[in-house]
């Protein structure tokens, strides 16, 4: 199986490097941590205007019409950027499921102005002292009429406070298990919701807490069927799983360029340290991480793009050892670079930020070994 590429779709990595390139790469990143979000706003007009929002949106509202395979340059390019902001939560997870399970309406709401790079998603999933599974989700959606009345809390919301709507994990009926959990479109401006800013451990995500008091929602925003939406949001994370491994393999080639380039002009008692055995053994371990993690992530990609039998087990088999390599790889690199790579004038340390984001955002190393498990059969 060839796991490169086609022309077309590394023509337009190509198009995206040089664009990124021309903005400062992880400049954008360091001007979010700084809450200059100035020159991020003009990045996704950028990115907009070359398409990168519209790939995988059908053409009916306005998109490109192609597959997940279509988006994984241009999400490595993001990932080797450290690119902030949700464009991985809004193309991964709002887009695939509007299409799939998302009523005319909605889809004519939404699907357009993500695709002209106008709105953009957030995902409010965890509550207080809770965790991924069903049992957590137990803020309530009380049914009135035809309409929603939502009330609790969702903490740990990526970029909150720059997202246009929310796709809202709720109950809609009692108990703890996986019945009676609906997913439901609340948009911002439209809401009187209070979000308060958290602290993270990677600067270039924010986080923040969102408090529903009795928030009403026509029940036309509820996405795919009501009581059922623990089973619609599983195949949402099959996509963004999917795209998050592209994503992170950028982040692992970027490290492993950085380390590679810094051995070379470090020296040493006399010599290059890329001349040394362990520093060489240790480049070459990150490589071949590497590229494990690409071909895993392009076949979770293709698996997710044709249906493949085996598209649950290939999609979190790469989620698990992409994570664990990005770990591995960017620690790595600090270490390769000595004192100086835990200075803020390096770029080191924030992609080690970003890999322990990423370690467990929307499910752990263990949750994911666990699915994998049980898409085995074992």
């Amino acid at each position: 199986m060839d796991f490169s590429l086609n022309q077309e779709q590394e023509m337009f990595r190509g198009y995206v490097r040089k664009y990124l390139d021309d903005v400062g790469q992880t400049k954008i990143a360091r001007d979010f941590i700084k809450y200059e979000i100035d020159s991020y706003q003009s990045l996704l007009s950028g990115l907009a205007e070359l398409g990168c929002s519209s790939v995988n949106i059908s053409e009916k509202y306005e998109g490109m019409g192609l597959g997940a395979l279509d988006l994984v340059p241009v999400l490595e390019e993001m990932g080797r950027a450290l690119l902030p902001g949700l464009f991985l939560e809004t193309n991964a997870i709002a887009v695939p499921l509007l299409e799939q399970f998302g009523t005319e309406e909605q889809k004519e709401k939404y699907l357009p102005k993500i695709s002209s790079g106008a709105s953009t998603f957030s995902l409010a999933w965890l509550e207080r002292e809770g965790n991924y599974r069903p049992s957590s989700i137990q803020m309530n959606a009380q049914q009135d009429g035809e309409v929603l009345i939502l009330n609790g809390i969702k903490t740990l919301v990526p970029d909150a406070e720059m997202a246009d709507s929310f796709i809202v994990l709720v109950r809609t009926s009692k108990g703890d298990g996986e019945k009676g959990i609906s997913l439901v479109i609340v948009d911002r401006l439209e809401t009187n919701m209070t979000i308060q800013s958290q602290k993270n451990i990677d600067e270039t995500r924010w986080l923040a807490e969102i408090t529903f008091q009795d928030v009403h929602i026509p029940k036309s925003q509820i996405l795919g069927p009501i009581h059922e939406g623990w089973q619609v949001i599983q195949e949402g994370l099959l996509s963004f799983n999917a795209a998050l491994c592209a994503v992170i393999v950028g982040g692992i080639e970027r490290v492993v360029e950085m380390s590679a380039e810094y051995a070379k002009i470090r020296e040493q008692f006399g010599q290059p340290i890329g001349r040394f055995q362990a520093i060489k053994h240790k480049i070459v371990d990150m490589k071949m991480d590497l590229e494990t993690a690409r071909s895993l992530a392009y076949y979770a990609n293709w698996a997710l793009e044709t249906g493949a039998e085996d598209r649950v087990q290939a999609i979190f088999s790469a989620r698990i050892f992409a994570t664990e390599a990005f770990i591995r790889a960017s620690s790595d690199n600090i270490q390769i670079h000595g004192g100086i790579g835990f200075t803020e004038e390096m770029d080191c340390h924030l992609y080690v930020k970003r890999a322990r984001y990423y370690e467990n955002y929307l499910g752990n190393t263990q949750h994911y070994y666990e699915q994998t498990a049980m898409a085995l059969g074992w």
